[in-house]
């Protein structure tokens, strides 16, 4: 099966059921299908054959799904750039990609001029939101001329399942970011397990205020569209009183999220007086939740199932934590989805017993092709299995996993301090701060000390009710940490710098507190 026929089965089977929902309008399969068509039939006269890369800069917008299932039923792989990515990045990966074609809007205008020159690969350019400007320096058309006069029908379809579908382009350690990349078989294999244990149906209308550039929100789209549901689409979460508006006005089923975005909503004084009797399930991955904040969100959605989940854009999802083991394990991010093999090694990649932390390797059909370009780099992540002949994925991330087989998340490799000689989950002493009444937010990470090899410091948000100073908060982690995983220094802030996936960026935290050194 190939991703686009999710879209394109629906059209066929329920041609009138709302798909999108997107700043009050509102399209149908039929519409979205024939839309994707159009487009494809396209970009396919302007020379995009099977296998080019075609970028899509653009924010959460009709226009961006439609783009993502053209390019597929064009037989090319899409690349969603977030829409926040400034020229030279955004250059970089259209070079680095080799990109045939882009897909943006006009408010882009000025990155895009400064952009397109480092990507002499692009030979057109289309471009929603009115008329392209010149300064391109492509041959550039308005979006809605692209599709006019377009076959309504779809061209015949080239690819099979391990054909490449998308280059997801991640942050790198290098400092430029990875091309993950992902065949159909893989993401319709994740989006199979993923609907299956959240027994998604077409019944579902989901919320999505992810960004279609991070696999997550990415995802919700296509999950939804496998299972014939409904995506309610926002460009952000600005606003988070609208969000709220969202969930009764559109009889919400589903609430996909991550950390930072409801620790906003945890902060709004109401919530408690509101009910959302349409919400079914909320769902959280990109970072770890906080057990304190677990507990908050069960009260404030009594009538949600919340599920706890991990993954990373290189399997897309590795685990969930079945909500009726909830109240028993809620550190846990639970057992490896359906179809999935996990298991923890030691540094030799030897199988640890439970209990003992070491790298999470994953085995199952929905593992990246491998990082774009770089067969040094996807050596490093995709190594040979305990069966001849096939490769598994090496997250990175450290965990440990107990003797029923439940997975524990204790950090990244490189994100672990080494502090007085002792290594140092930031996860743990995050947790801690998030259980001190007023904390709503924490992110710990480590600098260079003389003394003590790594220094810990904390950076927390507050709820701005309750008066903390400095000594209250070390005072509560010597309470309840060990005293070699106490910060040494803690900041204040009113709000943390993120990724553009929404998780908090220990990086920046961290090159900030260097500079003010």
């Amino acid at each position: 099966m190939l991703v686009q026929e999710f879209l394109e089965e629906n059209a066929r089977g329920r041609p009138e059921k709302v798909a999108l929902v997107f700043r009050g309008r509102r399209l149908t399969y039929r519409q979205l299908d024939t839309a994707a068509n159009q487009l494809a039939h396209f970009l396919g006269a302007r020379g995009v054959q099977r296998g080019d890369r075609v970028g899509v800069f653009m924010d959460n917008a009709v226009e961006t799904v439609i783009a993502i299932f053209g390019i597929l039923k064009a037989g090319a792989v899409f690349s969603v750039i977030n829409g926040s990515t400034k020229a030279e990045k955004l250059g970089y990966i259209l070079n680095n990609a080799r990109a045939s074609a882009l897909i943006s809007h006009r408010r882009k205008a000025a990155v895009l001029a400064e952009a397109l020159p480092q990507a002499p690969t692009v030979r057109c350019a289309i471009v929603a939101g009115g008329e392209p400007e010149a300064r391109y320096g492509t041959d550039a058309v308005p979006f809605e001329l692209a599709l006019a006069d377009q076959p309504a029908t779809p061209p015949p379809s080239r690819c099979i399942d391990v054909d490449l579908a998308t280059i997801i382009y991640t942050s790198g350690s290098t400092g430029f970011p990875k091309g993950v990349m992902s065949t159909h078989l893989m993401m319709v294999t994740a989006a199979t397990s993923i609907t299956q244990y959240l027994e998604n149906t077409p019944d579902d209308i989901i919320l999505n205020v992810l960004p279609l550039s991070f696999d997550y929100g990415l995802y919700q789209v296509l999950m939804a569209f496998k299972v014939g549901a409904t995506v309610v689409l926002e460009d952000g979460f600005a606003y988070p009183y609208r969000i709220l508006q969202l969930l009764n006005e559109e009889r919400i089923t589903g609430l996909p999220g991550v950390p930072t975005v409801f620790a906003m909503l945890l902060q709004l004084k109401d919530l408690a007086t509101m009910q959302f009797p349409y919400l079914r399930y909320l769902t959280n991955t990109a970072a770890a939740l906080p057990v304190n904040h677990i507990q908050k969100l069960r009260q404030a959605f009594p009538g949600a199932t919340l599920y706890s989940m991990y993954g990373l854009t290189e399997c897309k999802r590795v685990s969930y934590l079945p909500p009726a083991e909830l109240d028993r394990r809620p550190d846990s991010v639970g057992i490896a989805i359906p179809n999935t093999e996990v298991y923890v090694v030691d540094d030799a990649g030897q199988r640890v017993p439970p209990g003992v932390v070491g790298e999470l390797v994953v085995r199952g059909s929905h593992l990246m092709r491998g990082y774009w370009d770089a067969p040094a780099e996807t050596a490093k992540a995709l190594r040979p299995g305990p069966f001849p002949n096939e490769v598994v994925l090496y997250t990175g991330d450290l965990f440990r996993m107990d003797a029923e087989g439940f997975l524990y998340f204790v950090g990244r490799k490189d994100d672990i301090i080494k502090s007085r000689g002792e290594k140092v989950s930031p996860r743990e002493v995050e947790d801690v701060l998030c259980a001190l009444p007023g904390v709503v937010q924490a992110a710990v990470y480590g600098l260079p000390d003389e003394v003590l090899g790594e220094a810990i410091c904390a950076a927390v948000v507050t709820d701005g009710a309750t008066p903390l100073t400095e000594r209250d908060v070390l005072t509560h982690c010597a309470r309840h940490l060990e005293s070699f995983m106490v910060p040494k220094r803690v900041e204040f802030l009113t709000c943390f710098p993120t990724t553009s996936s929404a998780k908090v960026s220990r990086r920046e935290l961290r090159e900030r507190a260097l500079c003010a050194v």
